[in-house]
């Protein structure tokens, strides 16, 4: 089959606040962390034996998924970081020179590895994708999409032949320098004498520095243009477009938690809802142990993370509320991601609780 391999040591720095101190793999959707779609998808395509790199929060996706087996999978981590002066901080090796760091240590990668971005989400036809690879006899292969023009400064930019043949990559290329319009969707299938072409010991990018490489050199570098679905959270605009196209159905495999107790309204355990005197319109997900009280309202898409409080006359509308947040009485939130600390609208503002330049009041559920 193949091995894989989830890239999951970076820093999120355009999803933040979202991860403050949170690894950008384990941001939730539908309660679950964005990479344990991708575990289960692997999975269930025959792809069992996983590596994942892991430095910033790295505690929070290794005590999470632990050594795989709960998925059905084996599941190992690579750190990257340094020590100065006796205390150790993250420093990633850029995408490429993590899996270098792997293969020197043990030789891992010994046939066809599946590489991933580990905060999107895909339902990639990954066997198909194999036979195709192989076929062709490719030395690396891209899933590419086609994107918007005005969009390509947030991936790498292809440009491919007839046969597939990869003639010219542009790592984030403006708009006026852009080749095309299709772009690599951060899905690659490499064979281990790439990875052997990766150099040891130092920060190495795979779209910046690997695939440019490929070009010039002629390699046997192919893109993939296939259907799937491939949903990128590369910013907070992004994650709150996905958790709305996800509530209103629109992903496969994506299941509603919960017990559905009206028509596009789902509800976890031991909620305390006063059903006569709310106003609730669907797609909405009521985690367990929230309560909301008389006179409040909730438009969907909204997801109500477990634990949280909706007081009297407070409106919340197509917004996502993480676990134990309290919405004070008569606030109005809408398109809004709010935590117990924060809130970012969905063009990524953001405000924290106390932040005197808002009149809106939310906080900690838990007390």
């Amino acid at each position: 089959m193949a091995k894989g391999m989830i890239l999951a040591a970076g820093q999120g720095t355009r999803v933040r606040p979202l991860t403050k101190d949170l690894p950008k793999p384990m941001v939730p959707i539908l309660g679950k962390p964005v990479m344990e779609y991708l575990v289960e998808h692997l999975v269930r395509h025959g792809v069992t034996e996983i590596m994942v790199n892991v430095a910033y929060h790295h505690q929070r996706i290794e005590q999470y998924f632990g050594d795989g087996s709960r998925w059905g999978a084996s599941i190992g981590y690579s750190y990257e970081g340094v020590r100065e002066h006796g205390d150790i901080f993250p420093r990633p090796l850029g995408s490429a020179g993590g899996l270098r760091k792997i293969q020197d240590f043990s030789g891992f990668f010994d046939e066809t590895t599946l590489v991933l971005c580990g905060d999107a989400l895909i339902d990639l036809d990954i066997s198909a994708a194999l036979v195709e690879h192989r076929a062709v006899g490719a030395l690396a292969s891209i899933l590419a999409v086609q994107v918007p023009i005005e969009e390509v400064q947030s991936y790498g930019i292809v440009v491919a032949q007839p046969s597939g043949q990869i003639s010219s990559f542009q790592e984030k290329p403006t708009p006026q320098e852009a080749k095309s319009t299709l772009a690599s969707a951060g899905i690659y299938l490499f064979e281990p004498e790439l990875i052997g072409m990766i150099p040891p010991n130092q920060s190495y990018d795979i779209g910046s520095e690997l695939f440019p490489r490929l070009v010039v050199e002629r390699r046997a570098f192919f893109a993939q243009s296939r259907p799937f679905h491939w949903i990128d959270i590369g910013r907070v605009s992004d994650y709150w477009t996905v958790l709305q196209r996800v509530l209103k159905g629109e992903i496969a495999d994506m299941k509603m938690p919960g017990k559905q107790v009206r028509p596009g309204v789902w509800v976890g355990l031991n909620t305390q809802i006063p059903w006569d005197d709310v106003t609730i319109e669907g797609p909405v997900y009521i985690g367990s142990s929230v309560k909301i009280e008389p006179g409040a309202t909730l438009i969907g898409p909204c997801w109500i993370g477990h634990g949280s409080i909706l007081r009297a006359g407070a409106r919340v509308v197509r917004s996502v509320l993480f676990e134990y947040t309290r919405i004070a009485a008569n606030m109005h939130f809408e398109e809004m991601i709010v935590s117990r600390q924060y809130c970012v609208n969905r063009r990524g503002e953001t405000l924290y609780v106390g932040d005197d330049v808002s009149n809106l009041r939310w906080g900690d559920a838990r007390a």
